[in-house]
């Protein structure tokens, strides 16, 4: 046991002292026990104590009471935000949420007894390092299995995200799903329903962020968990592709995730919707193939009005939508550097920092997903090449790029209002073809004849 108090970080022996010196104990519990009995790195510390709320508020001096009805307090203790919640026990859930009561327990073995998962229920004595673990959450860590805390489905009535936390863990942290746990998901798909949007939401992106999304995301399929939250990918099972494609298009946006950075929730998220419009715009064509003609444009926005649903910022979905608008491009070595140009304009390339990168990770997803191999991104690499030499030509690539601007066409005769605007845009065209182009002289004598121009038309 002392191996454990090792693993303890110097700042909670030191929070320890003030607990013992005040009377009481304190526990390191939850995610971080099971992360460092996994070896994992662990940094978000809970602790479990039998002081209540106002004891532990007048042992510390900074303490915020965040959770406090719920007998939670956060203090402030050598910079760092640490969770203090009191022994405790809960009541019926009437809502699938929240607990009717909270109730001060005695023992942290009675606190453990009420957690979700065995995993989960362990606890450290900050004192001696010692483990308390009553339902051998380490032999189902050993057996990397993800089992219930008691009746699994007395567990899911009580909190309705439990469910939807297993099936992440099993992808998370690669764990099976112990068989009686598994069966009493969709046996409370009732309790499951009634949870807070941003709870699903942030259990969403932690399984984006797993190595294999695609083990949680069939497991939600499996469960019925998907038809509640995402019943748009539903649509897609069955969808054939043909062609390069080895899956249907359900298939394959699960493969595209595994297929992508698993530390960019941006690009994860495009590639789990990027087709997902597919099975509205299908079509048979003479020779028998199926097409899916502007299926881009239709994921894009089924996608907004998901990510829109399930309360994503407003950049967010602007972003991701604009990914998956953008993600059938097909560079060909023939392309002009004018085509290279008019490229990057289209996706948007001065107003995303990462945008090119991002495409292309979606790309190497997209291409993954399709039979869950890796393929060669030489095409990528010369792309990457072509747009790095057509960038060191210093090309103008948005309007704030033109060597003048509004009041410098105002200053030459042409009025403000929509000409104004359609004399800076067809100055852009010119420089997208022609950088050298590009000087206040030049475009003035441009813009003074198409200017002649539209007033004779």
């Amino acid at each position: 046991m002392a191996l454990i108090r090792t693993k303890l970080p110097l700042i909670l022996k030191k929070m320890d002292s003030y607990f013992e010196q005040a009377g009481f104990e304190a526990y390191l519990v939850g995610g971080a026990v099971r992360d460092m009995l996994m070896n994992k790195p662990a940094s978000d510390w809970d602790v479990a104590t039998n002081a209540t709320p106002k004891q532990v508020m007048s042992i510390f001096k900074k303490v915020i009471p965040t959770g406090i009805e719920h007998g939670t307090v956060t203090v402030i203790f050598q910079g760092e935000h640490i969770e203090v919640t009191t022994f405790r026990t809960e009541t019926d859930y009437s809502d699938g949420r929240h607990p009717d009561s909270v109730e001060y327990a005695a023992t942290i073995e009675e606190d453990l007894s009420r957690r979700d998962f065995t995993m989960n229920a362990i606890a450290v004595n900050l004192r001696d390092g010692v483990l308390v673990d009553p339902f051998d959450g380490q032999g189902d860590i050993k057996k990397k299995l993800i089992r219930c805390v008691g009746d699994p489905l007395e567990r899911f009535s009580e909190d309705g995200l439990r469910p939807v936390r297993a099936l992440r863990f099993a992808a998370q942290l690669s764990f099976s799903i112990e068989e009686a746990t598994l069966k009493a998901v969709p046996q409370r798909l009732n309790v499951t329903e009634k949870i807070a949007v941003e709870r699903f939401h942030d259990e969403l992106l932690k399984m984006l962020k797993s190595p294999e999304p695609s083990v949680g995301l069939r497991l939600m399929e499996e469960t019925g968990v998907m038809k509640i939250f995402l019943p748009e990918l539903l649509e897609c099972r069955g969808v054939e592709q043909k062609g390069f494609h080895n899956f249907d298009v359900l298939d394959h946006l699960y493969y595209a995730c595994d297929g992508t950075d698993q530390s960019n929730p941006d690009v994860r998220l495009a590639a789990l919707f990027h087709d997902i419009g597919k099975p509205k715009v299908r079509a048979t064509g003479k020779d028998g193939v199926f097409t899916f003609y502007q299926h881009e444009a239709v994921s894009a926005k089924m996608a907004q009005t998901i990510l829109t649903r399930l309360h994503f910022s407003n950049q967010t979905i602007t972003y991701v939508c604009h990914l998956i608008a953008q993600h059938m491009f097909f560079y060909e070595p023939a392309w002009t550097d004018s085509a290279v140009r008019r490229f990057l304009v289209r996706i948007k390339y001065r107003e995303y920092e990462h945008i090119l990168e991002d495409l292309f990770e979606l790309r190497r997803g997209d291409c993954f997903g399709m039979n869950r191999k890796p393929v060669s991104d030489a095409a990528l690499v010369e792309f990457q090449k072509r747009i790095e030499a057509v960038l060191a030509k210093d090309s103008a690539l948005s309007l704030k790029d033109l060597a003048l601007n509004g009041r410098d066409l105002i200053a030459a005769g042409i009025p403000a209002g929509k000409m104004l605007g359609a004399v800076l845009n067809e100055l852009f065209e010119t420089v997208l073809d022609d950088p050298a182009m590009n000087t206040k002289e030049k475009l003035l004598v441009v813009a003074k004849n198409y200017y002649a121009e539209r007033l004779k038309n």
